[in-house]
């Protein structure tokens, strides 16, 4: 296509990811399986032209971001506290996988080389960063099963990485050496890891000196494809090396940050991935019929590699479930040796995490990228197809109904060493009182502010009354902000009356409108606060 028309026919794929995502909001869908499934529709539509992509490119382009928005917002306490776990899954798992699906694809198809086989099981392995998100962001789990399955799908893609190198390597020069890849694996995982330290220092540093706001969101938004790019130019992990970037990055933003700042790039940064999400999702939905036309027609490529891709399927997911089972009830007596109290064996919790393991954009990318001389590359295309399909529709689309089932959104008790919401407002309004008596009185004694005075100690009683029974008066609570929401709303319309009549300049307008959104912002939030 043209450039004209190529910008053309994003602009019309943003306009179906509005649609598609107003349809999915309507019908209570996950929006990764109606933007799946309306890329696929949208594809074999009349008229619409064949969309090829480099995977690397999609790769550049996407996974970036994606990774840095899960990595900025990791809880690093929790996320170091169960990173055995996480291990256990980015790297066991992945391994694992890989090796059950090769040896079933050599036993359906025995005339395909090993190597072949595991390169398509290494394709198929690693749970996606993005699919992952995008289901498990709507959805309300325990934090011990959320940090897992988040930290799993930040951590894997490396290991997926390397496997199917060596594998393809192994395919194309018939060589292949464990020891090799064990080492190449080590070096590229901790080199992508002090590459992300260091970059996100020096992204720590370079934001404390800029106070121009379009400036510091700039240099923010740029820090994953920085990251991503430098680590793959450095021959190590970007994976590993935007991970490592955003949890540094998200660690010292708060102090980085002025409060403009972060309401200006949060905003932004939303709505960019939001976007980035939907078109990876439409993209994959378009690759389908690549596959089909090039396999000569749906009905030829189902004859042929249709019983190849259901064991595919059928390994990618029992394997998962063999994995987290026997590694799940091994963990409590290996921990017991060691000294440590663990948490309870859960076959709840282990079923819910055997199910959510969905693949998405790395799978996509990595089959794409196999060499046109690669044995079985048709196949590995194909089962990639069909497993982001099936993992992302059937397991994405139907794990709020398990998690109900199982009973595992019921929430669970803050651990003790936590302050509620309520207690933790009693020492920042005790900060922020002693703040204001500082300065409420002149040299010479004399009260000189007693406005703030009255209302910062007003908070601090109200914020104690509050701690000590969260419950007690919830619905005086939700009372009392819809008063200050019914006064915002009443102040903007008088703000429009008089900018409509002429009374005041648009500069003004914009102003005031936008301490009205602080404010509306501010007690909405302070309404729905949890105790």
């Amino acid at each position: 296509m043209a450039s004209t028309e190529t910008f053309k026919f994003v602009l019309i794929l943003l306009v179906a990811i509005l649609v598609l995502e107003l349809i999915a909001r309507r019908l209570r869908l996950p929006s990764a399986a109606a933007l799946l499934a309306g890329g696929i529709g949208i594809a074999f539509l009349p008229g619409i032209p064949e969309v090829s992509f480099d995977p690397e490119l999609v790769l550049t382009i996407f996974l970036p971001p994606l990774l840095m928005d899960g990595a900025f917002y990791t809880v690093w306490s929790e996320f170091r506290k169960y990173l055995g776990g996480i291990l256990w899954l980015a790297i066991g798992a992945v391994v694992f996988t890989t090796l059950a699906v090769g040896v079933t694809v050599h036993w359906v198809l025995p005339s395909l080389p090993w190597a072949a086989c595991f390169a398509l099981g290494a394709v198929v392995s690693p749970p996606d960063a993005v699919a992952a998100k995008a289901v498990l962001g709507k959805v309300r789990l325990p934090r011990r099963l959320m940090v897992l399955l988040e930290g799993e799908s930040l951590l894997n893609d490396a290991t997926g990485l390397v496997l199917f190198r060596f594998a393809t390597a192994a395919a194309l020069t018939g060589a292949f050496s464990t020891s090799d890849a064990v080492l190449s694996f080590g070096v590229l995982a901790l080199g992508g890891i002090v590459v992300g330290v260091v970059l996100g220092f020096a992204l720590v540093f370079v934001l404390r000196r800029i106070d121009h706001i379009f400036l510091a969101i700039t240099a923010a938004c740029l820090s994953p494809w920085a990251a991503y790019i430098g680590g793959e130019s450095l021959h190590v992990s970007g994976v590993m090396s935007v991970v490592s970037c955003g949890i540094i990055f998200g660690w010292y933003q708060h102090d980085v940050f002025s409060a403009r700042v972060r309401v200006n790039s949060f905003a932004f940064w939303e709505v960019m991935i939001f976007l980035l999400e939907a078109l990876v999702f439409i993209l994959i939905g378009f690759s389908l019929r690549g596959v089909v036309e090039r396999m000569g027609g749906v009905g030829e490529a189902l004859s042929t590699l249709g019983m190849p891709i259901l064991a595919v399927l059928a390994a990618v997911i029992l394997s998962r479930f063999v994995w987290i089972y026997v590694t799940e009830y091994l963990r409590v007596p290996l921990a017991r040796i060691v000294g440590r109290n663990p948490v309870p064996a859960s076959a709840k919790a282990s079923f819910l995490l055997s199910w959510a393991g969905m693949r998405g954009v790395v799978t996509l990318a990595i089959a794409l990228s196999l060499p046109e001389a690669m044995p079985g590359r048709d196949l590995t295309i194909a089962a990639a197809f069909a497993v982001i399909l099936v993992t992302v529709v059937v397991q994405g689309g139907t794990i709020a109904p398990v998690i109900r089932w199982l009973r595992l959104d019921a929430g669970e008790r803050p651990e003790s060493t936590h302050l509620s919401e309520a207690q933790a407002s009693v020492f920042i309004d005790n900060a922020q009182l002693a703040a204001v008596k500082a300065h409420a009185y002149d040299d010479e004694g004399r009260l000189i502010h007693p406005r703030l005075l009255e209302q910062y100690t007003y908070r601090l009683t109200v914020a104690e009354r509050y701690s000590k029974a969260p419950h007690a008066n919830e619905g005086g609570r939700a009372a009392h902000y819809d008063v200050v929401l019914a006064a915002i709303a009443a102040g903007r319309a008088e703000l429009l009356r008089l900018h409509r009549s002429g009374q005041i300049h648009d500069e003004l307008l914009h102003y005031m409108e936008r301490d009205l959104d602080l404010q509306q912002i501010e007690a909405e939030n302070d309404r729905q606060s949890p105790a």
